[in-house]
């Protein structure tokens, strides 16, 4: 059941949303965004009062939005981020959606930030609705690969009870894990963050759960090495 002719995350504006000339303004205006949280202020006002100055179009807010942290966000998140290499025998718990979109944007040549904690994150909208599109497998075994060579035991994948299609996200993955040494523990759940708060070896860039999680680990940071994807940065 797949959604063809799906480009995931595309938006045509893109391309002039992140021009070489209005990436230049989008580092202005996060640098202003994080002197502002840095200061106190919340993320959504600050955004929202910049956003403004800079006449910012909503996708170049939320490229703000989703690319600055506070420095102590930064460090503390650091912090608490583990190497691949040292997952050896370990279990590692998965935010399902979150990750496989990632990717799944990564394979459409989609538009990618590399964010001031490290991570890569996109700007593909869940809003309750997923379909599956032809890359997702691809996605799946990208990730599947990652975890195989860092020799994990088992990896327990959360997907969010309330979107559409987790089920046939659920067969798919356990379709390919088949092909895959590590157990394979795949669980459709109501409230995905809160399960992953104050867990080990989380695979996540949602920035609520990497504040809460008690380590967490980058692979998509990996898999943008291997594939020599492109990311933007928008706060250097």
């Amino acid at each position: 059941m797949s959604e063809k002719n799906a480009k995931r995350g595309y938006v045509p504006e893109d391309d002039k949303n992140f021009s070489q000339e209005a990436i230049h303004t989008l580092q202005k205006a996060a640098c202003h965004v994080q002197y502002l949280i840095n200061e106190g202020y919340d993320l959504k006002q600050a955004s929202t009062f910049v956003g403004n100055h800079f006449q910012l179009s909503e996708r170049q807010r939320l490229s703000v939005v989703r690319s600055v942290a506070t420095d102590d966000q930064i460090i503390r998140r650091r912090r608490k981020e583990i190497s691949l290499s040292n997952l050896s025998g370990k279990d590692v718990m998965i935010d399902g959606f979150n990750s496989i979109i990632t990717l799944e944007v990564m394979l459409c040549e989609g538009i990618l930030f590399e964010c001031m904690d490290g991570t890569i994150r996109d700007l593909a909208a869940l809003r309750g609705t997923y379909r599956i599109i032809p890359e997702t497998e691809d996605a799946i075994r990208m990730m599947f690969e990652i975890l195989q060579k860092a020799d994990i035991r088992k990896a327990i994948i959360l997907l969010d009870e309330p979107v559409s299609n987790s089920g046939r996200l659920k067969t798919l993955m356990a379709d390919v894990g088949e092909d895959y040494s590590f157990d394979l523990d795949i669980r459709i759940i109501r409230d995905v963050d809160r399960t992953l708060y104050d867990k080990e070896n989380v695979i996540t860039t949602d920035s609520i759960i990497l504040d809460h999680c008690n380590s967490w680990i980058n692979p998509a940071s990996e898999c943008m090495k291997e594939t020599g994807k492109k990311s933007i940065n928008v706060w250097k």
